[in-house]
């Protein structure tokens, strides 16, 4: 079923809301919309992206009517060494929400992916277009199932609580709690955020990983955040790693 977009700009009066039937790319259409000079909070979205980004130029699996797929301008007046803190910002509003609306609890893996029974259900993209950062998020809610080879790494909010679920909710959940994450972020300064998220994700301290890197791949034990909020790794021969970015995984 289509997105009922009355329901949610009545909730969002003032914010531009930018919804597609079908489009290659939320991102590249929040990109557009951000270079073109659009106020924070502008949303791209879309039920079905043809094309959808996810980390490391992968492909996002975007079944149409199925999940959200959105991308939010943000104006944020943070210097750039703040996105990856944001980018934990945003896994945390995504985090709320879902709990809000479903009663499901995610589990945050750094630094960008939400999973459920160590299952991939939400990723987190930003970049940056200008003064702008773009902030994308995909939510797989009401898939049953999922292609190969995703079908073991992936779920839905639907497959883990057994129920069909609307989107309109979760979207405005969505949309509030972005707004007062990095409303905290902006006001209170990274150490609230990088806080909230060691609490919320197991992944940080004493987790054995393995971490994809371009050399290669490091094994050893999370061993918390620094203050810019990069992963640290104790690895097994005792050196302590700054991981920057790469695909962390359990052991």
């Amino acid at each position: 079923m289509p997105l009922d977009l009355d329901w949610i700009r009545a909730r969002f009066p003032g914010r531009h809301i930018e919804w597609r039937d079908t489009t290659a790319s939320t991102m590249r259409d929040a990109s557009a919309l951000a270079a073109s000079g659009c106020a924070s909070g502008t949303v791209a979205g879309a039920d079905q992206q043809t094309a959808g980004q996810g980390r490391l130029g992968r492909s996002w699996h975007s079944e149409k009517e199925a999940g959200l797929y959105l991308s939010i301008a943000l104006r944020l007046g943070l210097p750039p060494s703040r996105l990856p803190v944001l980018t934990l910002a945003l896994g945390l509003a995504v985090a709320d929400a879902v709990a809000k609306t479903t009663d499901l609890v995610c589990d945050l893996r750094w630094p960008n992916d939400l999973l459920i029974g160590g299952r991939k259900c939400c990723g987190i993209l930003t970049q940056l277009e200008g003064e702008a950062v773009i902030a994308g998020i995909g939510i797989n809610v009401n898939h049953s199932a999922f292609p190969d080879p995703i079908a073991r790494l992936a779920t839905s909010l639907r497959l883990a609580s057994g129920r069909s679920l609307p989107r309109e909710p979760l979207l405005a959940a969505l949309l509030q709690s972005v707004d007062s994450h990095t409303a905290l972020l902006e006001h209170d300064g990274p150490q609230a955020i990088l806080d909230m998220f060691s609490h919320a994700s197991s992944y940080v301290s004493g987790r054995r990983v393995t971490v994809e890197q371009e050399g290669g791949v490091l094994t050893g034990t999370t061993a918390g955040l620094d203050p810019s909020g990069f992963l640290v790794l104790r690895q097994d021969d005792g050196r302590r790693t700054l991981i920057l970015a790469g695909g962390v995984r359990p052991v």
